[in-house]
């Protein structure tokens, strides 16, 4: 597996940071991070153009591209304090069939063997059976916990006719057993869908559902504490999947499937970060991100600031520190 770059334009990284190829397996050497694009957005049910996503979150930034982001609250850089790698994009041709995903779960799989966390930038929801197929075959079938961000469930039957899309991933992945249903954790979930039917298949597998009602009605803080111990009860890592139409349309309009109602941008980026703190993220990817329909890029700046907090929160952990560690202003004891 070649590194084969930018799939759609030039072979950048993100911010910065150093390319890696995944055909050389001792290249990885410590990694601790690996970045992959997957430029696919054939599982598509409405807006096109998910494909540009991986470009548009490495690139998307008023800071230079150096390699460094230091966290103004965690007190981390994140870009290298972690070793973190870009294996470029994997091949991903415009078709519905099994191929494209097939090479990206291969290219997440020996990203995972080598000890790194996959980062995978998306590219439409679909990609996330292979991303969590490919977790799940390097650290054990069924022993991942999925902590998954949306404005829909993803758990249909059949897409125009078609076992693959965008609307399917997480039925596919817990018929397969590579995740438990009883260990899948949803949360935004709103709208006009899914059907009756696909509510009970839900019901049937324990999947448990944060719906925007009920994050409303308790708070997001307390539903995010019962997801918690969840995922991390008789699992040995949690993969976080983010759809960017989790967020409120208005500010993230540049999503295939715009849900009206959504999470506010500083809620998911505060969340992201307090995962990434309390659990063990063995894998994450951020999807839907539809630069065509994008304003003023500030969907993209959104996503690369939710890939930031993730890595920024995992190198906090890695240090030793807590949540309950972030001092609440930075002034305690915090000057140099």
């Amino acid at each position: 597996m070649a590194r084969y770059g930018g799939m759609f334009g030039p072979d950048v990284t993100f911010l910065g940071v150093q390319r890696c190829d995944l055909a050389d397996r001792t290249a990885l050497g410590d990694a601790d991070v690996v970045v992959i694009g997957a430029p696919y957005d054939a599982g598509t049910s409405y807006r096109a153009g998910a494909r540009f996503g991986p470009q548009a979150i490495r690139m998307t930034d008023y800071l230079p591209h150096d390699a460094s982001r230091p966290h103004l609250t965690l007190r981390v850089d994140p870009l290298r304090e972690l070793t973190v790698l870009d294996a470029g994009d994997v091949e991903m041709p415009g078709a519905e069939a099994r191929a494209p995903l097939d090479n990206l779960e291969a290219a997440v799989r020996i990203a995972a063997e080598a000890g790194a966390i996959p980062v995978i930038l998306g590219g439409d929801h679909t990609i996330t059976w292979p991303d969590v197929t490919g977790v799940a075959r390097a650290l054990g079938w069924g022993r991942v916990s999925v902590i998954h961000f949306d404005a829909h469930a993803d758990t249909g039957q059949v897409q125009f006719g078609s076992l693959i899309g965008h609307g399917l991933p997480m039925r596919r992945l817990i018929e397969s057993g590579a995740c438990r249903g009883d260990r899948f954790l949803q949360l935004g979930l709103r709208g006009y869908w899914p059907e009756p039917e696909d509510l009970q298949w839900m019901a049937e597998q324990r999947m448990r559902s944060y719906e925007m009602h009920e994050i409303v009605q308790r708070g997001l803080s307390p539903c995010l504490t019962e997801a918690f111990a969840i995922a991390t009860d008789d699992c040995d890592g949690v993969f976080v999947s983010v759809d960017i139409d989790v967020t409120d349309p208005g500010s993230a309009p540049g999503t295939g499937t715009p849900e009206p109602g959504g999470l506010h941008p500083r809620q998911l980026l505060d969340t992201i970060r307090r995962i990434a703190i309390e659990l063990p993220v063995v894998g994450m990817d951020v999807v839907e991100v539809c630069p065509p329909y994008d304003t003023s890029d500030v969907t993209a700046f959104l996503a690369n600031r939710v890939v930031l907090e993730m890595l920024s929160g995992i190198a906090y952990r890695r240090k030793g520190g807590t949540w309950a560690d972030i001092p609440p202003t930075l002034l305690e004891g915090r000057l140099p």
